[in-house]
């Protein structure tokens, strides 16, 4: 094996190592959520909100930040967005009261926004020149299996081990601050062009080869990261209260069962064609996300982990199909700017419903709040499915 082809199969495992990482970290606090609302004595919406944050935060630094390794290089900004990281973890194992709890958010949410769509186009850009759509797969696998070993890891931590938030979020600053100096080892993937700081100026941009494959998927981005959000924010909560599982282990593995659902979805559905695996996507999450909101009434557990794992399937599914269908009409000057619009759709649809989920259950009670949010995605699924399947009727 060359030098250079070492390099560049070097750079894409941190790359996608890296997007594990991050994800590992934001799914991490969900099962310390239910300690965090006992010890600062939070309200269910202090606990949406603090989950929240860190959609919004991230939003706003895709919005202004999502273009700027196109201009910079993929590696300054990585290593930047990584050392940042490591700051905000730090600071959340170290938060003492709620509103540092919401500044370590803040910078986590932050510093994801730099690295979101920066890795996703160094993922896509060194995949094996042998297996073409392999980045867009591993944009999803990625991301989804840190999901979920950030929720399964963190359960078992705070179940088996003493000081266990600062042991796990002390060790993600560790590999947060190994990474931002490594990334440097990976080849540079992109051409650096004039106008940085244009770049800061806030905008969703989808060049016009990519805007039908980009609107035709937004609506499965919204039905799974809406139900993936719900699950991340408020899944521990549900799992305490609707189920009488108290035990962290069980909280953690059960909000992990959806990522580690959607990683398996991204991967058995990769040798299918985009449509076809976007279809069974949104059933999936339509069928899966019912078969949940079923099982709350009757305290079913089995039943709920069951809808939770289809809805999981789906999910991977269609976010790797979407990926797939928008990575492939676009150049690399155009990447990361185009993966900036379909996190920022997914995030938007991530935090917003999750954090007016947190401000309902109050006055609606936990399980009426959650029966109305997976309704909502039950019919936004299922009507996304119905329009692609009509749109492919309709060519035939």
């Amino acid at each position: 094996m060359n030098a250079s082809r070492a390099r560049r199969r070097l750079g894409f495992a941190l790359a996608t190592g890296g997007g594990a990482a991050m994800m590992a970290a934001a799914s991490a606090p969900s099962p310390f959520y239910p300690a965090f609302q006992e010890r600062l004595g939070l309200a269910p919406a202090g606990v949406a909100t603090v989950f929240a944050l860190y959609a919004v935060v991230l939003l706003a630094a895709l919005l202004t930040t999502g273009r700027l390794s196109d201009h910079l290089g993929r590696r300054p900004v990585i290593s930047a967005g990584f050392a940042l990281l490591a700051v905000s973890v730090t600071v959340f194992a170290l938060a003492g009261s709620f509103p540092v709890l919401l500044a370590a958010r803040a910078l986590q949410g932050l510093a994801s926004g730099v690295l979101l769509s920066a890795l996703a186009a160094m993922t896509s850009e060194l995949e094996a020149p042998d297996r073409p759509g392999s980045g867009a797969t591993w944009n999803s696998v990625a991301p989804l299996a840190g999901l979920a070993a950030g929720a399964f890891g963190g359960g078992a931590a705070l179940s088996l081990l003493p000081h266990a938030l600062e042991i796990v979020f002390g060790a993600l600053a560790a590999v947060f601050a190994v990474l931002a100096v490594v990334i440097w080892a990976a080849p540079e993937t992109s051409p650096l062009r004039e106008g940085w700081r244009r770049s800061f100026r806030p905008r969703i941009g989808v060049p016009p080869s990519a805007r039908r494959a980009f609107w035709l998927g937004a609506p499965a981005l919204l039905a799974g990261w809406a139900n993936g959000g719900l699950f991340l924010s408020l899944g521990a909560s549900i799992v305490d209260a609707q189920f009488q599982v108290h035990s962290h282990l069980w909280q953690g593995s059960v909000v992990g069962l959806i990522a580690a659902a959607g990683a398996l979805g991204a991967l058995s559905s990769r040798r299918l064609v985009a449509d076809t695996a976007a279809l069974l996507g949104m059933v999936g999450i339509a069928t899966g996300t019912a078969v949940s909101l079923l099982a709350l009434g009757p305290h079913l557990l089995a039943g709920y982990a069951i809808g939770v794992l289809l809805a999981g399937w789906g999910f991977g599914a269609a976010f790797t199909a979407v990926l797939r269908s928008v990575a492939s009409v676009v150049g690399p000057h155009e990447r990361a700017e185009v993966f900036a619009s379909v996190y920022a759709v997914s995030y938007l649809s991530f935090g917003l419903p999750a954090v007016v989920a947190g401000f309902l259950v109050p006055a609606l009670t936990l399980g009426t709040t959650a029966l109305w949010y997976g309704l909502g995605v039950v019919f936004v699924a299922t009507a996304a499915a119905a329009l692609r399947l009509r749109l492919r009727l309709g060519t035939r």
